[in-house]
């Protein structure tokens, strides 16, 4: 079995993967100094409950925007499961050319969005991550990575907007019912929402002006349902998109063996 592990600016989401099903999903709040022993604790709990041996996860993959993370990581699946895992990095084997200036820039998360969706849609595509930033990254037909935009995430949007203006409350995320506010929270709630869909929509029409073809737009992300309800310009809901992409991944790379002297290193990637 595969164990999955996408470390998200937020979230860390742990998933097991048996054949051609996915056998348990989990996340946790990203904390670079939360230790291996701790996600240990919490992780070991969760498989038993779903019925999966600890002993018969053989191989791992790691994505991961938050270098930090990175050590405690590695090290849960060294000490607890005796696995060397496979991090996700550009200089890997992803089966398309990644054609920006400097490729070892590339969040991961994006690079594996842009890997599983290719797979599942082909292209030219369009995919957007509503995560703690809003990315748009940009596919080629043959699968190739062109880059793309990079915008501020909803949450920051609403913290930012809640701090900076001192009579503004912290608001909640939900689509209003009219864009005319009548009152301060519904005004706030319209721009944020609203502002948010002009944004997804301008993005695309400008992205898809400079590409010169018609793309297909999938979504991925936890707000990606929500703000799908508000444009036409999404085609595609892909919840576990970035997981799909470790999984391709996993599956095109030889995995690294842990050694007795390799487990002592200490790795502060």
């Amino acid at each position: 079995m595969l164990l999955v592990i996408d470390a998200g600016n937020t979230n860390i989401v742990f998933a097991v993967r048996e054949g051609d099903a996915w056998r348990g999903t989990w996340r946790i709040r990203t904390d670079a100094q939360r230790t291996s022993d701790e996600y240990a604790a919490w992780l070991l709990a969760l498989l038993d409950r779903a019925g999966i041996p600890q002993a018969e996860l053989d191989l791992a993959v790691i994505g991961t925007v938050v270098p930090a993370a990175l050590y405690h990581l590695r090290r849960l699946c060294r000490d607890w499961f005796s696995i060397e895992p496979l991090i996700a990095r550009a200089s890997l084997d992803w089966g398309f050319a990644i054609k920006v200036d400097n490729p070892d820039e590339v969040g991961a998360d994006r690079l594996l969005n842009a890997l599983a969706g290719h797979a599942r849609f082909g292209g030219p595509l369009i995919v957007v991550d509503f995560g703690t930033a809003t990315t748009f990254d940009v596919v080629a037909a043959d699968g190739a990575y062109l880059g793309g935009v990079i915008a501020p995430g909803i949450n920051l949007s609403i913290e930012a907007l809640h701090h900076a203006a001192a009579r503004l409350p912290r608001i909640g995320i939900g689509r209003p019912q009219a864009v005319i506010g009548r009152a301060t929270v519904p005004a706030m709630q319209s721009g944020i929402y609203w502002g948010y869909v002009g944004l997804i929509e301008g993005l695309i029409a400008r992205i898809r002006a400079e590409f010169g073809a018609p793309m297909t737009v999938i979504a991925t992300g936890g707000l990606a349902p929500l703000f799908a309800e508000g444009t036409l310009q999404i085609s595609h809901i892909e919840p576990d998109l970035t997981l799909d992409g470790l999984r391709i991944l996993a599956s095109r790379n030889p995995h690294p063996t842990l050694s007795k002297e390799r487990a002592r290193i200490i790795d502060i990637e």
